[in-house]
This record gives structure tokens, sequence and C-alpha cells, in this order.
């Protein structure tokens, strides 16, 4: 899995990185692997550009093919939806920015082997200006479609899923390291490039804060996948010397300096990245933990078999487990969202009696 990870981000795409012929148990598990992982059309182009001979069977290989013509197809609606978006909102006067998802893409070195979501799109303005805004250009918001305190899920509009974010990322728990992470993060956001695309992107000091916030944030809640690592190396990847140093002078006070050295010794693991494009030194210890996790879990731990339980007391146990235990990637992190959760549990009493919910999180997974 390494070598192939490490051969479809090389640029070239060599496939000296590559020297093993698998057999034919072993691609089938590969591929449902790199399913779990939402990684592939990532893992294909290292595939496709392997010699004949170690290719998978020609079967399994047609199938991962149709696999990556969808995403590349997803790709160019992503694209196509967020720069509509852009133009409608700039007409309205509002400063956009997409966060994320085909800001990622378009460092890979084909930006169409990216797994696409969602789109996450910032709208100057803060919360209620924003939410007004919404409303004044029709589109309908319920009450729980307001749960969030930093961004709106639009409802569906054919097979794209957006995020409007009146807030440049989700917060982190702890209150202190929370108030620096957003006041950096707003003032970076205002800084914003328009790309060929016809969409705008915020700078890559503002991508590799915000990400690595992002990360953690589910790391310590759900969990996280291949994916999001893949892109925070592609982050790194593309970023000046001048970034990195930004960065690391950045990661206590925001709250991110044991997790990231986790991060760094994750991508040092899997992709062999030089200690001079780390934004701090490994931790290797917490590294091992953590990749032990992403590949436990899948993408956003959806392959927890715990959390897959359709019992609410199962599922809510399950939860505060998988939370606790991670204590020592973030201790005041991992305090905080304890915290947050009772506050907010004791506070939403009258929202959860409406919708018959023991939590919001239920409520906010529910179509």
């Amino acid at each position: 899995m390494f070598d192939l990870l490490r051969m479809a981000v090389d640029d070239d795409c060599s496939p000296r990185f590559f020297t093993r012929k698998l057999n034919d148990e072993e691609w089938r598990s590969l591929r449902s692997m790199c399913h779990k992982q939402q990684i592939s059309a990532v893992v294909y182009r290292a595939v496709s550009h392997l010699p004949a001979e170690q290719q998978p069977p020609s079967k399994l290989m047609f199938q991962w093919a149709v696999e990556a013509e969808i995403v590349k197809g997803h790709n160019g609606l992503l694209n196509a939806e967020a720069s509509r978006l852009t133009q409608l909102f700039e007409a309205q006067g509002r400063k956009t920015a997409v966060l994320k998802g085909p800001a990622n893409a378009r460092l890979y070195p084909d930006p169409n082997m990216r797994q696409a979501g969602d789109i996450d799109l910032w709208v100057e303005g803060g919360r209620d200006s924003v939410i007004a805004l919404l409303k004044q250009m029709g589109y309908q918001l319920f009450e729980k479609d307001l749960l969030s305190a930093h961004h709106v899920q639009l409802r569906p509009e054919g097979d794209v899923s957006v995020e409007i974010h009146y807030k440049p990322s989700s917060k982190n728990w702890s209150p202190f390291s929370s108030a620096r992470l957003m006041r950096y993060l707003e003032e970076k956001i205002q800084n914003v490039e328009r790309l060929p695309e016809g969409f705008n992107i915020p700078s890559m000091t503002f991508a590799l804060a915000m990400q690595l916030s992002h990360i953690q944030h589910h790391f310590l809640m759900d969990g996280i996948g291949l994916k999001q690592i893949i892109d925070y190396f592609i982050l790194l990847k593309h970023a000046t010397e001048e970034n990195r140093r930004e960065i690391n002078a950045k990661l206590s006070s925001l709250g991110l300096l044991r997790f990231a050295g986790a991060l760094m010794w994750i991508l040092e693991r899997i992709f062999g990245l030089d200690a001079s494009k780390m934004i701090c030194s490994p931790n290797q210890k917490l590294g091992k933990k953590m990749l032990d996790e992403i590949f436990v879990g899948g993408n956003f731990g959806m392959y927890c078999k715990s959390s897959k339980s359709k019992h609410w007391a199962v599922l809510w146990l399950w939860r505060r487990y998988h939370i606790i235990r991670k204590f020592w990637f973030s201790p005041v992190e991992i305090l905080g969202c304890e915290l947050n959760y009772w506050f907010g549990f004791i506070k939403s009493i009258w929202i959860r009696i409406k919708f018959r919910r023991l939590s919001l999180w239920y409520l906010k997974n529910t179509k």
C-alpha cells in the first residue's frame, strides 16, 4: 500500500517505487482497503502506470478504472458548482473561498485523482448575515440545518453537496486555543486567490493551519482516513520554507503541536517526507497509535464496528470511550471536548425533545 501511495503522488508516477508482484487475493484486499480509505482513484493512478505483468487481474483492473472515471466526473461537477457559487455570491458583493476539496485537488499530480466529497465554501459576513443572505437568495433552511456553529448545510441540488461556512473553520475544543485559531484564520482568509477554474482559494498558510485543525478535530471525534493524510502531504509538498516556518511558530499557541508531531511521523513513514519539509519534529509514539486508528476505522472512522451499532446506548457509550481514550494526543482538547459536549447536551435539551433525539450528533446526521 505505502509503495503504491508513494508512486501515486510522484509527479512522474515512476514504477521504481513498486517492485513486487501481488497475487489476485492481495490485489482484492488492497482494493478493499482503498475503498475503505476513499483513495481508490489515487492508488489507481499508480496501478495504471505499472508494467502489464505487475498489474491486477483484468476484471479487477476494469472495475478500478470505472471507479477512477466516476471520481474524475465528480471532480468536474464540483469544480463547475464551485465556480457557479463563487459568481453567485460575488454578484451579492460577498467574498468567498473554497476550503479543502477542489482547493486541494488542484495540487495533486492529477487533479482528478482525489476522491471528492462536498464543497466547503466560506462566505464573508458572519453567521447572521450569511444566513439572512441565503434566505434572501431563495435557499430553504430548516432549524435542523442551523445547528452547526460554523456552517450551514444546503439542501442538495443534484449530485453535489454544499456547506456554506460563515466561519473559516470548525473550532478547537479548548476555548483558549480556539480563540487564537479563529483570529489567525479570520485574518488569513481575507487574502484569497482566483484560480482559472473559476473559484477562489485561501493562502497556503491558511490551508496548513485550518486543515491541520480540521484533521485533529475529526480524529478526536470520529476518526480520519488516509485521504486526509494524503491531502496534508500534498499541501506540504507545495508549501514554501516561509509557510512552514510561520506554521511551526503557531503550532503550540493554536493547540496543534502534539497532533502535528504524530502526523509528521506518519508522513515520514508512508511517503518518506524529508525533515526539511516538516512543520515540526515527528512524534513516533503518537504517530504509530494514530496510524493504527486510521487503518482500523477507515475514512472518518466509518468502519469501526462499534460505530455501526444501531442501538443509541451502545453508540453513545462508544463515542464517549472513543474520545476519552485519545487523551494523550491532546489532553487540553479532550478535556475541552467533553466539557463542550455536556454543556451542549444540557443547553440543547429543548431541541432534542422537539426532534425526539438523544443527541444532536444523531440529529445532524439524519436527513
